[in-house]
This record gives C-alpha cells, sequence and structure tokens, in this order.
C-alpha cells in the first residue's frame, strides 16, 4: 500500500507521518516547512511576548502528548518545501508521489490549481482541526474554547474539496476529556483523529465511506489568521483553561450536530 500525504514539519506532522508509515509500504510526504519554534521566532506568527507565552504551553502540550521532533523511518520519502511554494509545483515534481492508494491532507497550506484538482479526483481525504460546519477557518479548536464552547472541540474528516474545509463529511472525532488542561485537551483532538484515520485505512473502511454534506448555514464561527491577536491570546491565557474549568464539560453535543455527522455516534 502507498500513501501521499500533504502536511507540515511540527511534532504532530511527523507524528501522523509515522503512525501512517506502521500500515503502508510507503509513504511519499510533502512537507512544508515553518519554524519549529513558534512564538520564538517570528514565522507565521508573531514573536510579541504574548505570542511567546501562549505558544510555549502549545509546545508543552505538542510535546506531552506527541513526543519531540523525530527522524522519519525508513519507508517514508520526504520532499521537502517552503511554506507557499506548493502550488508553484509542477505536475512532474511530485510525479513519485501521484500513484498512492490513498492521498491524505493534514496542515497544508491551501492547495490550488491542478493539484487540487487532481486529488479530489482521486479522492483525497482532509483533517480538519475543527468540528465543521460549525468551526470552520484557522485554530477553530482554539476559538472553540475560547467561546466557551469546549463540546465542540475535535475534528472533522472530509473529502478534500477546492473550498477551503467544505467537503463532504466521512466522520467526526472529538477527545476525551479526563482532567487534562485545555491546552492538552485541544492537543489530544488531534492525536484522536490521526488514530481513528490510521485505523480505517488499516481496515480498509476509510475508501468505503459516503460522505455528508456540509449543512454551512449552521456555521458558529469562521475565524481567519489575522483575528488571532495579542489581545485575543493574552484574554485567553488570563482565563486559564484549567481542568476545573473543562469539568462541566457535555458527554454528548447538541443534536443538530449529530445531524452533520454520518455515524449516529461520533467517535471519541
Amino acid at each position: 500500500m502507498k500513501i501521499t500525504v500533504f502536511t507540515s514539519n511540527q511534532p504532530r506532522h511527523s507524528a501522523y507521518i509515522s503512525q501512517l508509515s506502521k500500515v503502508a509500504d510507503s509513504v511519499h510526504v510533502v512537507m512544508e516547512s515553518n519554524t519549529v519554534f513558534p512564538g520564538k521566532v517570528r514565522d507565521f506568527f508573531d514573536n510579541s511576548k504574548v505570542m511567546q507565552d501562549y505558544f510555549a504551553n502549545v509546545v508543552g502540550s505538542e510535546r506531552r502528548v506527541f513526543g519531540g521532533l523525530s527522524f522519519t523511518p525508513h519507508n517514508v520519502h520526504v520532499l521537502a518545501l517552503k511554506a507557499g511554494d506548493l502550488n508553484y509545483l509542477q505536475r512532474v515534481d511530485l510525479h513519485a508521489a501521484l500513484d498512492a492508494d490513498y492521498y491524505l491532507v493534514f496542515g497544508s497550506s491551501f492547495i490550488k490549481g491542478w493539484l487540487v484538482e487532481e486529488l479530489v479526483q482521486n479522492g483525497a481525504v482532509n483533517i480538519h482541526m475543527g468540528l465543521s460546519p460549525y468551526y470552520r477557518g484557522s485554530s477553530c479548536n482554539f476559538w472553540a474554547m475560547h467561546d466557551n464552547l469546549p463540546n465542540f472541540v475535535g475534528a472533522t474528516v472530509h473529502k478534500l474539496s477546492r473550498g477551503l474545509d467544505s467537503g463532504p463529511i466521512l466522520f467526526h472525532s472529538r477527545p476525551k476529556f479526563h482532567g487534562q488542561h485545555g491546552f492538552d485537551f485541544t492537543m489530544e483532538a488531534v492525536l484522536t483523529v490521526q488514530q481513528k484515520i490510521v485505523e480505517e485505512i488499516a481496515s480498509g473502511k476509510l475508501l468505503s465511506r459516503v460522505g455528508v454534506d456540509q449543512k454551512l448555514d449552521q456555521q458558529i464561527r469562521y475565524s481567519r489568521n489575522d483575528e488571532f491577536t495579542d489581545r485575543v491570546a493574552r484574554e485567553y491565557l488570563d482565563r486559564n483553561h484549567s481542568p476545573d474549568l473543562l469539568e462541566e464539560l457535555p458527554e454528548e453535543l447538541p443534536e443538530e450536530l449529530l445531524g452533520n455527522s454520518p455515524d449516529p455516534e461520533l467517535h471519541s
């Protein structure tokens, strides 16, 4: 089995690659690189004092859940790119990656042009970190926590589409709350959905799933990168999402959410 994945270079992305390598003969990775020291190094996000404080929490949670930086397994082949270069590639550049059994997307930049057409045609599957159609855009689980809706923290696995995070939903996934801090809770949402996808590839179930169209009129928030400011991050840190603040996390989601999921019960 051959898997091609479009992703990034943080520990959570490396962990996903490693998990996929255990169920595949080979994994071709198109990896877009950002700094692995967010907050400290000005890159996708600013390096202000507030962002340093915020991302110290994020990085700490990521290391606890996924471990640190790591090399790729022996059956993984990586094409490393600077973030933003993806849509300049030509077909010949990706020739070795374009005959896969599975095409997966997690944490890449917005894919356009001939490449998105190719991936859509081949049934590519995307992980959107957020429960879509309720939370769409960027940093969705942060905004669910910001909005005091921790029961909307999770992930959506959907067919890749030409629009952003708008393809038919295959399934939703939510992390279990077991007394962890808010940063760990949202990071475990990433682990939970990765594990579910690997299980579904190993069983052959993923390819047989039929997607459900998203009901975009039920959107709660569409977030943009420029909305995640120092002020917003500072307010969030000051609220301190400690375990005692999450104890009232509802066991079930609102009834209308189940209407957007192909499964009678959301995976968690």
